[in-house]
């Protein structure tokens, strides 16, 4: 199993799945990501949301879409994260 040393430099990559909340700017997404997490104190399951500003280069993500989303480096304030591909419709 030999990888490019550009495959291994992916895998270093955090990589996300979300929801597509907004896409209102040019060329930037809002997604929504839900992590599924243990309560600290007491261990039952609990949702934390967090909404990552995501580069849609092509502008191809629409509301509602389900994204996979890696991260990259920072391209303006608030967005250093950029668009892998859209899982579905």
């Amino acid at each position: 199993m030999s990888e490019t040393p550009q495959e291994t430099r992916l895998h270093l990559r955090k990589t996300r799945v979300g929801l597509v909340v907004s896409n209102k700017m040019e060329k930037t997404i809002v997604v929504e990501h839900i992590a599924r997490v243990p309560h600290p104190k007491f261990n039952k399951i609990v949702k934390r949301s967090k909404k990552y500003y995501v580069h849609d280069e092509n502008r191809q993500a629409q509301i509602g879409d389900r994204v996979r989303i890696v991260e990259t480096r920072p391209l303006s304030k608030l967005k250093c994260w950029t668009l892998q591909e859209v899982i579905t419709h």
